[in-house]
C-alpha cells in the first residue's frame, strides 16, 4: 500500500509519500480500506514534536473512514464489508490506503452518510458535543463564535441557529462568506483593527483562538456572560483575571482536558455520529487533498487557508 511516512520531527515537508507493507490486524482489530482520513491541527503539533514522544518512522493520522476488509482474531464476522469510521487514538496510522483499528473504536455508518462527513465528525464532533455540553446554548443567547469558518466553528454556528440563538462568527477574508452561508446572523473579520467596536452584551463566547482575540472577545460579554475556552490557535491562551470576571459577573469554562473526558469519549462520539445521521450536524468540509499531498494539507491548515474540515483521499 501507499502511505505517508515521517522519520523525524519538523516541517510539513517531512511527510513523505511512500510504498510500505500492508498492515495486519491483531486480535480484536480490523483492517480498513481507507476512503477518507481526517487532518487535524493536533496532527500538525504531533508532526512538529509538540505532543510527546513518537516512535519513528510513523504514519500520521488518527481519524479514518472506509470499509472493513480484513478481520483479526476474535472479531465478529458481521464487521466484514461494513462501512465504518474510527478514531485511532494515539496509535496514528490514518494517512494511508489501509489502516488498522480496534474493533471497539468502530462506528458503523448508514449508507447515506459519506465517508468524508463521517471522518469530519468522529474526532471534531466529539469535541463539539463536549463544548456544547459546557455552553448550554438557549434561544435567549447571543453567541460569538471565534474561528467560525473552521470545522468546529461551523458546527457551533449551526447549533446556535438550531436552538434559536443569535450568532456572530469571526473569520477572515473570503471565509466571511462561508460563515454567512452557514447561517450566521453576522460575520466579522477579526484581523481588522477595532473589529469588536460596537459589540456588547454577548451572552456566550466560544473561544478557540485565545491570545488577543480571546481577550477582546471576553470584553464583549454582557453581565452574567460566559466564555467557553476550547483552544488557543493563536499560540497563546486567553488571559483572564478574576477582576474582569467579578466586574461583570462573568464565568469562564475550559471544555477540554478532563472536562472532555467527563462523559467518556465513546459516548461523545456516539452523540456526534447520531447528530450527523439526523442532520443536526452538517460538517463543513474543505475540498479534499490527495493522500500524496498530505504535506500541502498540513501547510494549508497551519496557514489558515482552509475553511472547514481538512480531509485526505487515498
Amino acid at each position: 500500500m501507499f502511505a505517508i511516512r515521517q522519520y523525524e520531527f519538523g516541517p510539513a515537508e517531512n511527510l513523505l509519500f511512500e510504498e510500505v507493507p500492508d498492515p495486519e490486524p491483531a486480535a480484536g482489530q480490523v483492517r480498513i480500506t481507507v476512503a477518507a482520513a481526517g487532518v487535524h491541527l493536533v496532527d500538525t503539533s504531533i508532526r512538529k514534536g509538540g505532543f510527546g514522544p513518537v516512535d519513528f518512522p510513523m504514519t500520521p493520522g488518527r481519524e479514518v473512514a472506509g470499509v472493513v476488509t480484513v478481520l483479526g482474531g476474535g472479531v465478529e464476522p458481521e464487521w466484514l464489508g461494513r462501512r465504518v469510521v474510527a478514531h485511532l487514538g494515539q496509535a496514528n496510522g490514518g494517512y494511508a490506503e489501509l489502516a488498522v483499528a480496534n474493533v471497539a473504536a468502530l462506528h458503523a455508518l448508514p449508507d447515506d452518510v459519506s465517508f468524508e462527513a463521517a471522518v469530519a465528525m468522529i474526532g471534531t464532533g466529539r469535541t463539539v458535543v463536549a463544548v456544547l455540553d459546557a455552553a448550554k446554548l438557549t434561544a435567549d443567547d447571543v453567541v460569538l463564535v471565534t474561528s467560525a469558518a473552521g470545522g468546529m466553528g461551523a458546527l457551533f454556528v449551526q447549533e446556535a441557529r438550531n436552538v434559536g440563538a443569535q450568532v456572530i462568527g469571526l473569520a477572515s477574508g473570503e471565509k466571511l462568506d462561508h460563515v454567512m452561508d452557514n447561517g450566521a446572523d453576522a460575520a466579522i473579520d477579526y484581523t481588522r483593527p477595532g473589529w469588536a467596536d460596537g459589540l456588547k452584551d454577548m451572552t456566550v463566547v466560544l473561544d478557540a483562538v485565545g491570545g488577543e482575540v480571546g481577550e477582546t472577545a471576553l470584553k464583549t460579554l454582557g453581565p452574567g456572560g460566559r466564555q467557553i475556552i476550547y483552544g488557543w490557535a493563536s499560540g497563546e491562551m486567553t488571559k483572564i483575571s478574576t477582576e474582569v470576571l467579578f466586574a461583570n459577573s462573568l464565568t469562564a469554562t475550559v471544555a477540554l482536558g478532563p472536562g472532555l473526558l467527563r462523559r467518556g469519549l465513546r459516548v461523545l462520539e456516539e452523540e456526534s455520529m447520531a447528530g450527523l445521521a439526523s442532520g443536526r450536524f452538517v460538517p463543513s468540509i474543505n475540498p479534499p487533498f490527495a493522500l500524496s499531498d498530505a504535506a500541502k494539507a498540513h501547510e494549508a491548515l497551519e496557514s489558515r487557508a482552509t475553511a472547514g474540515k481538512v480531509v485526505l483521499k487515498p
